[in-house]
């Protein structure tokens, strides 16, 4: 049994820790990342694999179950399937993913898969190499796309996030869906969100998910809501009605899911964030490097979620859009 729960003032029960093992990437999405010129923390303030361990053993104890490894790219970081084996080790854990652009799955699936890893979320917008190169910068589509067939090959469960950005991705949304049903893999929408670090976004550019509905509903099958759904799930989910599979949609824009908030964020370089789109975030590396206990870990942690909160407000005159970038942070 844990400790007491992570509770905050809005009796949201937390239980899922998303995980940044670097702020580095080998692609360049327009909407996340500047082309040249980025500036990546040193790597001597990246917090080390025992301290993510360490860390990761803390949280558990108070409720955490849910890991996700996220970057950046995080197979860029060297090694990381000894991270994954430490993490899968941990006594209480029941699901442990890892969110990658896939340009490296295909060589590393193999290592992860040994070290625990079974399930993955690959980003990829487009099956068009034209398109890739440009939202990317890079023009590494085959490689995301063998880096899936190995990962499926060794029956690892896969979901594809896609990000929805208007007057770009319409062409997109019918042959992605179509890929997913094919191959067994769950593709999800995700609204482009104020996360890029050279202030593009505006809500004109967000194609909201109603309007993948309704293209997927006309061109692929009629779509129905999951019943039961998961509440503090980031995506709404919906069938088709023919069995094809599912799809879902991650709506922050259109349709905020603040109040079944479920999440804290790990940066790799060591900061504690109880929200993506936190203003504040709390400096647990400097905790740990000074010899602090897991009693005083844990209450740093009881702390930083306590305070959460309500919501990030995108949608209203308050918001203020986080001073880091989503790479930065983490996805």
């Amino acid at each position: 049994m844990p400790e007491t729960p992570l509770v905050d003032s809005f009796r949201r029960v937390h239980d899922n820790l998303r995980i940044s093992v670097t702020d580095r990437c080998n692609i360049r999405c327009f909407y996340c990342m500047p082309e040249t010129d980025v500036r990546f923390v040193a790597r001597t303030e990246i917090l080390g694999f025992e301290e993510i361990e360490r860390f990761a053993r803390i949280a558990v104890r108070l409720g955490i179950n849910k890991l996700r490894v996220t970057g950046g790219e995080p197979l860029v970081r060297r090694d990381l399937d000894r991270l994954i084996a430490r993490l899968s080790a941990i006594e209480g854990v029941r699901d442990l993913a890892l969110t990658t652009n896939g340009v490296l799955l295909q060589e590393l699936a193999g290592p992860l898969h040994a070290a625990g890893l079974r399930r993955l979320n690959v980003h990829i917008d487009t099956l068009d190499r034209e398109r890739f190169r440009q939202i990317t910068r890079r023009d590494d589509l085959a490689r995301v796309l063998a880096g899936l067939e190995e990962a499926k090959r060794l029956g690892m469960r896969i979901k594809l996030n896609a990000v929805a950005v208007k007057n770009l991705v319409e062409p997109d949304i019918v042959p992605l869906a179509r890929f997913a049903r094919e191959n067994g893999y769950e593709l999800r929408y995700i609204e482009f969100m104020p996360l890029d670090a050279q202030n593009l976004w505006d809500r004109s550019k967000v194609l909201l998910a109603d309007e993948i509905i309704e293209i997927l509903t006309r061109e692929v099958a009629p779509l129905t809501p999951v019943p039961d759904p998961d509440p503090r799930a980031p995506a709404t989910e919906y069938e088709y009605a023919d069995g094809g599979g599912r799809v879902g949609f991650i709506a922050s824009v259109s349709r905020p899911f603040c109040l079944n908030c479920n999440r804290i964020r790990l940066t790799a370089d060591g900061k504690l964030r109880y929200c993506l789109f936190a203003i504040e975030e709390d400096d647990v590396k400097s905790l740990m490097r000074s010899g602090a206990t897991d009693g005083e870990i844990a209450d740093f942690i009881r702390r930083n979620v306590s305070r959460k909160w309500e919501g990030h407000e995108i949608n209203t005159v308050k918001f203020v859009a986080p001073p880091r970038p989503m790479y930065s942070i983490g996805g």
